[in-house]
């Protein structure tokens, strides 16, 4: 099959401001890049912390395809039972398979089938499988499905990352790393057709420190007390990637990094 899908990739989604930012202009951001498909991470739409089924509904509605996800899924029980369904939201793979949920899942796009796979890192995050070992598993398993594969790699640590990136290059279409809520500039194509960006940033408030309230965040720092965080509800900026794929190969032929501050 010739030809070429386009796919619009969002940062973790933080709190009020980022939910609002994807409620109301995703679908023009989407007729802006001329998408075919999304992809957002969602593990911080619930005031930062977790996502719930009202939430993720909204989301879909507002044209995601897949929502993905990392350490913070865990914190609202109430989306355990959406995790464990057939909708395409996904907990990382390399979490035990007695955890609720899923790591992967094909979605088929104008005739085209395009798998997703979140992993998350393991560097300040405990122990977790190796994502290396499971990347490639998978990333063998979903070829049989799909030659598009996009992975999300939650991560802190950007030697893991571009590590994995490069571990998987030729075997993915794309690893996009989040967690940071910071875009990153080494967005590249690596020379086995693969995508790399070690983090995509966040879809939340713009004038913040990572997400929170960046008046808490300097008193922190500056009394060293525990104090609590809380969202910013700054206006919120989207962050995230284009990418242009080939439908015969797989590969990437093309990545763009892009920010667009929402007005509300």
């Amino acid at each position: 099959m010739a030809g070429k899908i386009r796919a619009l990739v969002l940062g973790d989604i933080v709190g009020q401001p980022g939910c609002r930012a994807v409620f109301i202009g995703l679908k023009a951001l989407m007729k802006e890049y001329k998408s075919d498909f999304v992809i957002i991470n969602g593990e911080n739409a619930a005031n930062g912390f977790g996502i719930t089924p009202e939430i993720a509904a909204q989301v879909f509605a507002s044209g995601a395809d897949v929502i993905t996800s990392g350490n913070h899924i865990w914190q609202k029980r109430e989306v355990y039972p959406l995790l464990d369904s057939d909708s395409p939201i996904l907990r990382p793979a390399n979490y035990p398979a007695s955890a609720p949920g899923k790591g992967h899942v094909t979605i088929e796009v104008k005739g085209v089938s395009i798998s997703v796979l979140n992993l998350q890192g393991r560097k300040d995050f405990g122990n977790l499988d190796c994502p290396f070992r499971v990347g490639l598993e998978y990333s063998k398993k979903l070829k049989n499905k799909s030659k598009i594969i996009i992975v999300d790699f939650h991560a802190e640590s950007v030697n893991e990352k571009e590590a994995l990136g490069i571990y998987l290059d030729g075997k993915v279409s794309a690893v996009l790393g989040t967690h940071t809520h910071i875009q990153t500039a080494d967005e590249r194509i690596l020379p086995g057709g693969t995508a790399y960006l070690s983090d995509l940033g966040m879809t939340g408030p713009s004038m913040s420190v990572i997400g929170s309230d960046h008046n808490i965040s300097v008193k922190r720092s500056l009394t060293q007390m525990p104090l609590k965080h809380e969202v910013s509800t700054n206006p919120a900026v989207m962050s995230g990637v284009i990418l242009d794929l080939d439908i015969g190969t797989g590969k990437c032929l093309s990545i763009k990094r892009f920010k667009k501050l929402s007005l509300l």
